[in-house]
């Protein structure tokens, strides 16, 4: 996850940053007032713009074979599209619009060990007044938190990677939806040294139609 770290590792230059749906790095998006108005009531976050500038792009290549696109905007959110089995509009399994709740800083070895191994992953997770049920179960007692990594393009051309491990949990909303909650360790290294910190961030489902590219 990108967690506000522009510029944050030596920049490598490399290719064109990933496109789906006429999302790309540097242009910018609609959502649907209606949906919005609609869901924001039952959501953690509050006043979501309508109008999202694309600020930085994301992508993690998953084991499966699939793939998460991320579309980090000028409102402290990004847009996210999962793929599986390809890399097409046609591929697209979920689309969501995240918003950055909180990121703390890790300042030791042990504490984040302790998060890894007990406090990114648990069977549920509070916040504020709500609590979300996770989603990634394993088979068997332990339910580890997901590893992956994420490349991150920005719009100077610059590219960095953060290791990433990510629990999904979900919560029950009106209109037979749920708001997702997103909990990670990120680590970075930088100058030979771990970077580490966790980020929260809050999301809700949208469909292609609630999404319109600003031309």
């Amino acid at each position: 996850m990108f967690s506000k770290w522009f510029g944050s590792k030596e920049p490598v230059k490399g290719p064109k940053a990933p496109e789906i749906m006429g999302l790309y790095l540097g242009g910018s998006f609609q959502l649907d007032d209606l949906r919005l108005r609609l869901l924001e009531p039952e959501l953690t976050i509050d006043g979501a713009a309508r109008t999202h500038l694309i600020q930085a792009v994301g992508e993690v290549n998953l084991d499966t074979g699939g793939k998460i696109l991320r579309f980090y905007t000028d409102d402290d959110a990004f847009l996210q599209v999962v793929l599986d089995g390809g890399d097409t509009e046609q591929h697209i399994t979920d689309v969501k619009l995240w918003y950055f709740y909180e990121t703390k800083t890790v300042g030791s070895d042990s504490q984040w060990q302790q998060l890894i191994n007990s406090e990114i992953s648990q069977p549920s997770y509070g916040l504020e007044d709500n609590r979300f049920n996770r989603v990634w179960d394993a088979v068997g007692e332990q339910s580890p938190p997901v590893a992956m990594t994420e490349k991150t393009y920005e719009q100077d051309g610059d590219i960095s990677e953060t290791d990433q491990f990510v629990m999904l949990y979900e919560r029950p909303i009106g209109h037979d939806d749920v708001e997702a909650l997103l909990v990670c360790g990120e680590e970075k290294i930088i100058d030979n040294r771990a970077d580490r910190c966790l980020v929260i961030s809050t999301g809700f489902n949208l469909q292609p139609a609630d999404i319109r590219i600003n031309g």
